[in-house]
């Protein structure tokens, strides 16, 4: 499986106190709002290991929701995010869970609801700012590194059939958008495939409603650098 970058933030400038807790668990709830693409009405996050542990002295709690409000890690409005998020009619849970033994303690499962769709993202904060995530829905993948702030991410999901992916490389080569690296992964259940790309430049709206329209294709997200 191919790896690549979603994220780079090294010595992160960030409202504290903590980059592992603060810092990178923003960026989760960043992440899981823009693959959610759409205003949330409920989000519930299930925190797994230390983030169970400490997230209310470290403000994680504070960092998860304002990064799904779309607050980046050094945005003071995350210190007020409980009262944002009560005037922007967002309903929000925390829960202690364990998420299993073989990710990292510092680890979210990030569900968002609304009448139109829900989707869920898990991720985790490794140190210093830096986070990785590991599924999105009922697909894992891995998505880490250190070059995020060079390339976009492309998120597609299809139907298995023969040809889905030739469809979105060619697609990309006839907008002449270079695929630096990519991954997919196979949900053998219901017969779907999300492969995840990461791009020298990103879509624009117009290009992914068109690539979306393709058949097999059940939706495209294209991802802007969260450190923008």
């Amino acid at each position: 499986m191919t790896t690549f970058s979603v994220f780079d933030i090294a010595g992160p400038v960030m409202v504290g106190p903590s980059s592992s807790h603060t810092a990178g668990a923003a960026k989760l709830g960043q992440f899981a709002r823009a693959i959610f693409d759409s205003t949330p009405t409920k989000v519930h996050f299930l925190l797994h290991g230390s983030f169970g542990e400490v997230f209310k002295g470290h403000a994680t709690d504070r960092a998860l929701l304002a990064g799904v409000m779309k607050y980046p890690p050094n945005d003071p409005a995350i210190k007020n995010a409980f009262e944002i998020a009560q005037k922007q009619g967002l309903h929000y849970k925390f829960e202690v869970g364990n998420l299993g033994y073989n990710v990292h303690p510092n680890t979210v499962l990030i569900t968002m609801d609304n009448f139109k769709r829900k989707v869920s993202v898990m991720g985790s904060s490794i140190g210093g700012g830096n986070v990785e995530i590991i599924r999105i829905n009922d697909f894992d993948i891995h998505l880490t590194g250190n070059s995020a702030e060079q390339f976009f991410t492309l998120v597609v999901e299809n139907e298995n059939l023969p040809g889905m992916l030739a469809k979105t490389t060619s697609y990309l080569g006839k907008k002449k958008i270079r695929i630096v690296n990519m991954q997919s992964s196979y949900l053998a259940g219901e017969n779907k495939v999300l492969s995840v790309l990461s791009l020298e430049q990103p879509l624009n709206l117009d290009e992914i409603l068109e690539l979306e329209k393709e058949e097999g294709i059940i939706f495209v997200r294209s991802l802007l650098k969260l450190t923008q």
